[in-house]
């Protein structure tokens, strides 16, 4: 007997974090404002970041490999001047310099920043290491032997001078890109130490921080989902329940239609999204 496809009550709830709460908190705020099987997020906030975190509702959690390699944007703060050991202004200062960074020096070092480049992870920071946290292992004082990874700067832009020294700044960047890193790797452009004062995520994909819920208007349940399909753009295909079937049980189903990725609705229910290749449908996306 072929199983009714549910879908209902999933979705994704664009969150405000504010600064001092784990990503997993505000996660689970919104896991027990919907009362919600499970929830997600798609990439994770320090504790000391805020900004915008979208969060995954029960069936839209399977978004998530979608979602890792979108790029994102940010709004933050350096200091030049001091290294600490977590490459923000919260941690332990480790190295010093005497210093006075010109705002030109500072434009044209951004420019040489736009870049795909190999970046070291912090030592603080939640890169798994043998199943681990790396930042858990920091705070018992021991090294871990990090590896970099390469990411991409697609946009720098200084956008003030706040005080000596002190820059704030747009950065638009590839998924995986620690900020923190950045400044360590702009400040030895510029010939001296940083460290992060602060950051506000304000985009992730095409999800935007203007559209986010605060903590307090979700506790009072004052927020919106967004359904799963709308952030998909392709062409609909309607299947029966049947169809569907077959593609649960991973087999192809023949279809005279072009081939290219499709949103896939058996009814009124949002259930994947499907592949089609020489006439053949396959799930790349199973939401059932």
């Amino acid at each position: 007997m072929a199983r009714e496809i549910r879908t209902s009550k999933s979705g994704i709830v664009l969150v405000n974090k504010p600064v001092g709460m784990s990503s997993n908190k505000a996660v689970n705020i919104v896991k027990y404002s919907l009362g919600a099987k499970k929830c997600g997020h798609l990439g994770t906030l320090d504790l000391e970041g805020q900004g915008l975190l979208p969060v995954t509702v029960n069936n839209a959690t399977k978004l998530f490999d979608f979602f890792l390699n979108k790029d994102k944007t940010y709004e933050t703060v350096f200091v030049f001047g001091f290294e600490t050991d977590t490459l923000d202004t919260s941690g332990v200062m480790t190295k010093q310099k005497e210093c006075d960074i010109a705002e030109e020096d500072v434009k044209v070092a951004c420019k040489k920043m736009i870049v795909r480049y190999m970046q070291m992870p912090p030592q603080y920071s939640a890169k798994k290491v043998g199943g681990k946290s790396a930042y858990k292992s920091a705070r018992k004082g021991e090294y871990v032997e990090l590896k970099p990874k390469e990411v991409e700067i697609f946009s720098f832009d200084l956008l003030e001078k706040i005080e000596k020294n002190t820059f704030r700044f747009l950065v638009s960047c590839s998924s995986g890109t620690y900020i923190r890193s950045l400044c360590r790797d702009l400040a030895e452009l510029l010939g001296t130490y940083g460290s992060m004062q602060c950051i506000i995520r304000t985009r992730c994909g095409g999800f935007m921080l203007k559209d986010a819920y605060s903590i307090e208007r979700i506790e009072k349940g004052d927020f919106e989902m967004i359904s799963p399909e709308s952030v998909f753009d392709y062409s609909k295909l309607s299947l029966s329940i049947g169809q569907c079937e077959k593609l649960y049980n991973g087999q192809k189903i023949a279809i005279d239609t072009e081939d290219g990725l499709y949103k896939l609705f058996s009814g009124e229910d949002f259930v994947g999204v499907g592949e089609v290749e020489k006439k053949n449908l396959t799930f790349k996306l199973r939401l059932f």
